[in-house]
């Protein structure tokens, strides 16, 4: 259901999830939706699955002054680049969110005529994770009170850095894998049992590379966090403006510190086997807020 109440502004309102082999808009597959005159919704997948990550593109004949918008609760940033007449933001899927009718809701602002105000609905669908059966050190099953206590230190500290939004993009191209050469193995959303007790499924994706191999920033991003972690081991987190955030762990040394502006490929350290691991490999994460998403997705978002 789309609604729209000020059906005389000359807005165009594209809503894209894009698939993980769309290369570029023209590329995915459309269900287009006529909700009024001068305004059409355009969805590519009207039913995405748990996990996945996308692009909501407004298009005006006008420019437009701002574009605001809340998916599933999460709000949405929007930016534009040189034509402000298109407005882009990133939505995401969590990998836990209940399947079922999620509503994203927008309301754009044209240089000239009244705002409208516009709703969609759109059906999560199951992401189907299989699960994934590991043997680890027991220390990580059953913790000491005082690694309890660290690692909820820890879990405090990075839901405060995902919940701060950077109000710039600072990512300027598309983004790369951050060991180039080797094969992810597939393991986001996996639901996993260590030494037979199930656990929270994988939130992001290992690349089995050797120890020592060197970890590049997936784009340009500020370096928001840098030290061993519990169950990470040594990790660094890139904030990417916005509300998007990755970041890279397990690493046997780190070679950056909080504070620093990295851009794409940029060493951040070496990959490692600190933390919850049963070898050496990269975890890498991404979060949009506080929502976990897949990462591979970024790789083909916009090309």
């Amino acid at each position: 259901m789309f609604v729209s109440r000020a059906g005389t502004a000359h807005v165009l309102v594209t809503i894209l999830l894009t698939a993980a082999k769309a290369r570029s808009f023209e590329e995915t597959k459309i269900a287009s939706v006529p909700c009024s005159e001068r305004v059409l919704v355009r969805v590519s997948d009207p039913a995405p699955k748990q996990g996945r990550i996308g692009v909501v593109e407004v298009r005006s004949e006008t420019p437009l002054i701002s574009v605001d918008g809340f998916f599933a609760g999460e709000q949405l940033y929007f930016w534009h680049d040189s034509d402000a007449r298109v407005f882009q933001a990133l939505v995401g899927v969590d990998l836990y969110k209940s399947p079922g009718a999620a509503a994203l809701r927008a309301r754009v602002v044209p240089d000239s005529g009244p705002p409208v105000e516009c709703r969609l609905e759109l059906r999560i669908t199951d992401g189907a994770f299989p699960v994934q059966r590991l043997d680890v050190a027991p220390k990580y099953l059953d913790p000491s009170p005082a690694d309890v206590a660290r690692s909820q230190r820890e879990m405090v500290e990075l839901r405060r850095i995902f919940s701060s939004t950077t109000m710039e993009r600072l990512w300027q191209r598309g983004f790369h894998a951050p060991v180039p050469g080797y094969q992810p193995s597939g393991s986001f959303g996996k639901r996993r049992v260590f030494n037979g007790q199930p656990r929270s499924p994988h939130s992001g994706e290992d690349f089995s590379a050797p120890y020592g191999t060197p970890v590049r920033a997936a784009a340009r991003g500020r370096v928001v966090l840098a030290k061993g972690l519990f169950f990470l081991g040594n990790t660094v987190v890139l904030d990417h403006g916005f509300g998007l955030f990755s970041f890279y762990g397990h690493l046997s040394s780190i070679g950056v510190e909080p504070g620093t502006l990295v851009e794409e490929g940029s060493v951040l350290g070496k990959v490692g086997a600190t933390g919850r691991v049963t070898g050496a490999h990269l975890h890498w994460g991404v979060r949009l807020g506080d929502t976990r998403v897949n990462p591979m997705d970024l790789l083909t978002l916009g090309r």
